[in-house]
C-alpha cells in the first residue's frame, strides 16, 4: 500500500496524509452525528406516526437491513469504482437523505427514506474502515481507537444538539424532528472537500494477488467467532442510542432534556475511553482488551438496571467499556488478515448486520411484552455475551500460538 507515487516529495506525502486523516476523522464525526441524532427524535416520530413499541423495533431492524444490504456489496463497490469515489458518493447521498427523511409525510415513505439513509450509512462504515486499515499500518490499535474517538465525540453532542435544534423557532414554528434531520445531515457533505483533494491509498499488487475470499472466511472458525463477538458488541453499543432516552422517559418519567443529557453522558464516557484506553490495546493485547472492556460494560448496565433510577449513572458509565470493542476488532482483523483486510472487514460487518436486525427486533419485542427494564437488560446481556465470545476466541488463538 502506498499513499503516493515514489517521485512525490516528503511535503506532498505529509500533506496527503493529513488530508486523508481529515477524511477519516471528519468522516467519523459526521458518522457519529448521523447514528445518534435519532435518540431524542424517536419518541416524537413514534407519536407522529402512532407506532407501537414493536413497530419502533421493526423500524430500527429495517434500518439494520439497509445497512446489511450496503455492506454486502460495499467491498465490490470499493474495488470497482475506487475508495475515493465511494466515499464521495456516500457523503453526498447521506446529505441528500436528510431532505428525504424530513419531507416524508406517511410512515411508509418515512421508512423508505430511513432505509435509503442507512444503505449509505452502511457503505460509509465499510469505506472508513477500509481507509483506516490501509492508512494505519503502525500503532494500529491506538489509531483505530483514535479515529473512532471522533465518532464518540460527535455522538456525545448529537443528542443534545438534536434536542436543542428541534426546539428552534423557524417562521414562528418549531423546527421539529423533520427540520433537525434535514439540517444536521447536511454536515455529511463536509468531508467531500478533503476527499476531492487527497490521493487515496491502494492495495499493492502483492496484496491484491493474495486477497482472501469470502469462501475462505466462511471456513475459518476464528472469523465466525469474531462475528459473534462483534455482533454482541455492536448491539450493546448502538442500541443505547435508540433505547436509552425512551427507557429513561417511560420508566422513570424523566423529561427529554434530562434523558438526552444521560445519553450524552454515555457518549462522553464512550469518547474519553477511546482516547485514553486506545493505546492500552496495543500493549495489553487486542483480545484481552475486548474481554475486559466488554465485561465491564455489561456489568455496569446490568447493575444500573437492578438498582433502578439511583443506578442510572451506571448506564452512562457502561459507555467507557463498550467503546474500544469495535475499533479494537478492526485492528485485530487488520493484523490477523494482512492480505485480506478489505474482505475481512466486509465479511464481518455484513454478517453482524444480520444479527443486528435480530437484536433490534428482540429488544423492541421484549420491551413491548415485558417492559422497558427487561428490554434494556438485553443490552447489558449483549455486552456480557461479547466478553464471553472473547474468552472463546482467546482460547482458540492461544492453542494456535497466534494470540493478538
Amino acid at each position: 500500500m502506498v499513499l503516493q507515487q515514489s517521485q512525490s516529495s516528503p511535503e506532498q506525502l505529509t500533506r496527503n496524509y493529513y488530508l486523508l486523516l481529515a477524511v477519516v476523522f471528519v468522516g467519523y464525526l459526521i458518522f457519529g452525528i448521523s447514528e445518534n441524532m435519532k435518540g431524542p427524535a424517536l419518541p416524537r416520530m413514534q407519536e407522529d406516526f402512532r407506532l407501537e413499541e414493536w413497530q419502533l423495533g421493526l423500524l430500527l431492524a429495517f434500518n439494520s437491513l439497509g445497512f446489511l444490504l450496503a455492506c454486502s456489496f460495499a467491498g465490490r463497490v470499493v474495488q470497482t469504482i475506487g475508495l475515493r469515489t465511494a466515499c464521495l458518493l456516500t457523503f453526498g447521498f447521506m446529505a441528500a437523505s436528510g431532505w428525504l427523511i424530513g419531507s416524508a409525510q406517511g410512515f411508509v415513505p418515512f421508512a423508505g427514506a430511513f432505509f435509503f439513509f442507512y444503505v449509505w450509512n452502511g457503505l460509509l462504515e465499510i469505506a472508513l474502515a477500509v481507509l483506516s486499515a490501509r492508512l494505519f499500518t503502525k500503532n494500529t490499535g491506538f489509531m483505530m481507537n483514535l479515529s473512532h474517538f471522533f465518532y464518540g465525540l460527535s455522538s456525545t453532542g448529537a443528542p443534545l444538539a438534536a434536542t436543542g435544534m428541534m426546539a428552534w423557532s423557524v417562521g414562528g414554528e418549531a423546527l421539529g424532528w423533520r427540520g433537525m434531520y434535514t439540517v444536521l445531515l447536511l454536515t455529511c457533505a463536509l468531508p467531500m472537500l478533503p476527499a476531492l483533494l487527497a490521493k487515496f491509498p491502494k492495495e499493492s499488487a502483492a496484496q491484491a494477488e493474495a486477497r482472501v475470499t469470502w469462501r475462505s472466511f466462511m471456513r475459518d472458525k476464528v472469523a465466525w467467532c469474531v462475528v459473534v463477538l462483534l455482533a454482541f458488541g455492536v448491539t450493546a453499543e448502538l442500541a443505547v442510542g435508540g433505547w436509552l432516552v425512551n427507557f429513561l422517559e417511560k420508566s422513570y418519567g424523566w423529561d427529554t432534556v434530562r434523558a438526552s443529557g444521560m445519553l450524552s453522558a454515555f457518549f462522553f464516557c464512550f469518547t474519553i475511553a477511546r482516547l485514553v484506553l486506545g493505546p492500552l490495546t496495543d500493549r495489553f493485547g487486542f483480545v484481552k482488551s475486548i474481554v475486559l472492556f466488554a465485561g465491564f460494560s455489561g456489568a455496569c448496565t446490568c447493575a444500573g438496571i437492578l438498582l433502578g433510577e439511583p443506578g442510572a449513572a451506571l448506564l452512562a458509565l457502561a459507555g467507557a467499556g463498550i467503546a474500544p470493542v469495535y475499533p479494537t476488532v478492526m485492528a485485530f482483523l487488520a493484523k490477523r488478515y494482512p492480505h485480506g483486510t478489505d474482505a475481512a472487514i466486509t465479511f464481518t460487518v455484513t454478517t453482524i448486520g444480520i444479527l443486528g436486525i435480530v437484536g433490534n427486533f428482540l429488544i423492541g419485542a421484549a420491551t413491548d411484552a415485558l417492559g422497558y427494564r427487561a428490554g434494556y437488560s438485553l443490552i447489558g446481556l449483549s455486552a456480557l455475551g461479547c466478553a464471553a465470545a472473547g474468552v472463546v476466541l482467546y482460547r482458540w488463538l492461544h492453542k494456535e500460538g497466534r494470540v493478538i
